[in-house]
């Protein structure tokens, strides 16, 4: 019987990775369907994706599955085969990305999840069932010249920071669970104008969609496929591009070059900067965003204390790393949050 699971390091299967030349491409898919039993949904694609040498991040639940994957090019009518095994997933559409670069993921990982995104609904009444309407790229060009129209970003801070739709609102927070109750309510006093909600690849802006309605708004829709479905479809049908700057991508990458323009700032110097970094001491681990030459003076860290941390002999660092719990570090918008970055800012420079 073939193994369900990892067997090797992620170090190890890293640099496995990093050393193997065959052409890759990453794409990403979703679908919101009913899965009877996912565990034995979850052990089926997870032997049989490993056949054929996928890698990634898998999410599968009882309302779908979530995907992101990097695919060997020799293989990716076999990786269709599997997804299209199950009859909701018929002439599914892959999400090919924007910036290909073939180390994007090292190791398949596929889990069984309550939820394919984290949504914090509870109301039991509450159905995808009744969800926006698709809006394609051509269409989404039309609706936004009309000042009717409200875009809205259904992504985390640190991803609008980068990279948005030109005139979209955001809705500043860490999470999706964060946004959805903050959505229904930022905008009661515009029920009956067009809303187009979007995401990076259709997953959270789909069932946004369906809480705006559920929640009493009229003229909701969603840009089908999210920022990597509209820019592909940019190009190949030669529209106007209105979406500015990175787009941020939950992989090695950590982002695909859309535009030249650079929307945000170091976040330790405030130079005009755009590259999201985790910072280098394992007991920290913040995403950020930092130019080249705070990285190199901080050696790849956010602060001096964390530089001074991974100089420590690593007998040291792992005694005083045992018990943190570096949760979801990330900047956002909040006034604790700026504070401390703050504080990093006078302790750094």
């Amino acid at each position: 019987m073939a193994t369900l699971h990892n067997r090797v390091s992620r170090k190890e299967l890293k640099q496995k990775a990093l050393q193997d030349t065959t052409p890759r491409t990453t794409l990403s898919f979703y679908c919101y369907f009913h899965i009877e039993d996912p565990a034995s949904f979850r052990d089926t694609w997870y032997r049989e994706m490993s056949k054929f040498f996928v890698l990634g991040r898998v999410y599968i639940a009882h309302e779908g599955v979530n995907a992101q994957i990097s695919c060997p090019d020799e293989h990716i009518e076999d990786l269709r085969a599997i997804i299209e095994s199950a009859p909701a997933l018929k002439n599914l559409r892959l999400n090919k990305a924007v910036d290909e670069h073939r180390n994007s993921f090292y190791v398949l990982d596929i889990k069984v999840r309550n939820k394919i995104v984290a949504d914090g609904i509870e109301d039991p009444l509450f159905s995808m069932q009744n969800k926006g309407k698709y809006v394609t790229a051509d269409t989404f060009n039309e609706m936004v010249k009309d000042p009717n129209t409200m875009v809205i970003d259904m992504r985390n801070h640190y991803e609008y920071e980068v990279g948005r739709f030109r005139n979209a609102i955001e809705i500043p927070s860490d999470t999706f669970r964060e946004q959805l109750p903050m959505a229904a309510e930022m905008f009661k006093a515009e029920k009956d104008r067009n809303i187009i909600m979007y995401c990076t690849g259709g997953i959270r802006c789909e069932k946004a969609s369906a809480w705006m309605l559920h929640n009493g708004y009229k003229n909701v829709f969603h840009l089908e496929g999210g920022i990597i479905h509209y820019i592909n479809k940019v190009r190949e049908m030669q529209l106007d591009n209105n979406f500015i700057g990175k787009n941020f991508v939950f992989d090695e990458r950590l982002g695909e070059r859309i535009t030249e323009d650079i929307l945000s700032n170091c976040h330790i110097c405030g130079a005009s900067c755009d590259a999201h970094v985790n910072c280098a001491n394992a007991a920290c681990h913040l995403l950020f965003i930092q130019c080249d030459a705070c990285r190199d003076k901080l050696s790849n860290c956010c602060s001096k204390e964390c530089q001074e941390f991974v100089h420590l002999d690593l007998v040291e660092q792992k005694k005083r790393r045992q018990g943190i719990d570096k949760g979801r570090n990330i900047f956002n918008k909040s006034k604790k949050r700026m504070e401390e970055l703050s504080k990093k800012k006078n302790s750094s420079l």
